[in-house]
């Protein structure tokens, strides 16, 4: 308990030092809180890199639920496990594109009895049908078609989800999506790129019932750094979406 103690005072302490630099109210360049997020990663492993972006959305109506996925140019960072539910043809493929894991009936077995060593689990559309079976015990990682884990071409999203190219997006309950952009030791271009790829998706999903200022406020931050704001208007000029 000392010892996690210490670890969370040392935490706090960085953090302090760090939230001393920067002016919350402070609005930066893009480029800019980037280069800034990365200077501000001074952890003992290599943090994060992720915007948070507020929507002007009502989340208490389910047809402005904001969520998807995107691919981003220059990953994450993060190499996921990833299982499959998946015979024949499809196990095949699945195993071929770096699948940790591939199976059917004793895949299911295995969760049913509690392993969850896995970080993402993708079906393919025969075996849509058998995912009620897991679907408790998987809860919040239970695959779907909304999300591209239940899918036609488990090659691609094995793919896609091993070279951590691709991401998840939700918005909460405070309307705020969170989305990784990559790591604190990524070139500046390519963690602009993927801000770009991860904020264009973010729009293009905005509700049609959506009124108001749909970007109401984004910020960059490292894992372990203070927010930095960046001008919304600017951002999405940036992205070239209307």
């Amino acid at each position: 308990m000392r010892q996690n103690i210490r670890s969370k005072t040392k935490s706090s302490v960085r953090f302090a030092a760090i939230a001393k630099t920067v002016n919350k109210d402070q609005v930066f360049g893009i480029e800019e809180a980037i280069a800034l997020a990365k200077a501000n990663a001074t952890a003992k492993f290599v943090e994060s890199i992720d915007i948070s972006v507020k929507l002007g959305i009502d989340t208490r109506k389910g047809e402005q639920n904001v969520r998807g996925i995107t691919n981003l140019p220059h990953g994450t960072g993060k190499v996921k496990v990833v299982w499959v539910l998946a015979k024949g043809d499809d196990a095949k493929e699945a195993e071929a594109a770096g699948a940790d894991y591939v199976g059917a009936e004793e895949l299911i077995a295995k969760i049913i009895a509690g392993e969850k060593k896995f970080d993402v689990i993708v079906a393919s559309d025969e075996m849509a049908p058998q995912i009620g079976k897991i679907g408790k015990a998987l809860g919040p990682k239970t695959p779907n078609k909304r999300n591209g884990t239940v899918t036609n071409n488990v090659a691609q999203a094995v793919a896609d989800i091993k070279g951590a190219t691709r991401v998840e997006y939700r918005a909460d309950k405070g309307g705020v999506v969170h989305l990784p952009i990559g790591k604190a030791n990524f070139p500046d271009e390519h963690l602009l790129e993927n801000f770009k790829a991860g904020l264009t998706a973010i729009i293009r999903a905005k509700p049609s019932g959506a009124k108001g200022k749909y970007l109401q406020s984004i910020t960059i931050t490292s894992s372990m750094g203070v927010g930095l704001l960046v001008d919304s208007t600017v951002a999405q000029k940036f992205t070239g979406v209307n």
